[in-house]
């Protein structure tokens, strides 16, 4: 697959259907992930796949809390406001967004495979989600979709991790959840504001200098 149309095309699919993912898949997916730039070379990570349905069964109710309380409030007055006004294109396009997380978390224990991360002493991210992003990429050059969530480790963390016997005390922290399943919907690039609406050069909010009203990966829109 070209690199363009992956990175244009790897969007969150979380309506995903149940078949199982083989497992030269999976290994593909988590090779590519390990060689993501990290720093120091340390490569402090760890990845847990999750497909036993007993594991997901626990899992599954954690994560909907989680989501439960993210809706009470992170999101609560945003979507108060998008359920006020539902015609609006913000409010529709919040509420889309909103009912497709929802339907993630209400078919967890369907989802066919989950890859939980985990870093130490990263406390920005800066080494475990290139890796994440980049076992996402492969995924989408399999045909395999997926979808990002830290929700579980922010809000359920502690519980999840003894579900899935982390140890407690070596400083391992859950950076995120990624479900991966066979799309049930069709690849497309997603809508975006232009990249000169939310970029600048040299000095926060001088002109870019660069004018880019539509997606510049030829397949777009095909």
């Amino acid at each position: 697959m070209d690199i363009y149309e992956a990175l244009y095309t790897t969007r969150a699919m979380r309506r995903v259907r149940p078949d199982p993912i083989p497992a030269e898949t999976q290994a593909r997916i988590l090779d590519a992930a390990i060689r993501a730039p990290n720093g120091g070379n340390a490569q402090s990570w760890r990845f847990l796949l999750v497909d036993d349905p007993a594991v997901k069964a626990k899992l599954g109710p954690l994560y909907r809390e989680s989501m439960s309380q993210l809706w009470d409030t992170v999101y609560r007055d945003r979507l108060d406001r998008a359920r006020a006004t539902p015609d609006d294109p913000a409010s529709a396009s919040m509420l889309r967004v909103t009912a497709s997380a929802q339907h993630l978390a209400d078919h967890f224990e369907y989802v066919p495979l989950f890859l939980l991360a985990f870093g130490r002493g990263d406390p920005t991210g800066g080494s475990i989600f290139p890796a994440v992003w980049s076992a996402q990429l492969a995924a989408r050059a399999e045909g395999v979709g997926s979808a990002l969530t830290s929700v579980l480790g922010i809000f359920r963390g502690a519980e999840a991790m003894r579900v899935l016997g982390v140890p407690p005390d070596r400083g391992w922290e859950m950076a995120c959840c990624v479900s991966f399943g066979y799309p049930t919907g069709r690849w497309d690039v997603a809508p975006r504001r232009p990249a000169h609406e939310v970029a600048y050069r040299n000095a926060w909010g001088a002109d870019l200098g660069l004018v880019i009203p539509e997606p510049l990966w030829p397949g777009a829109g095909s």
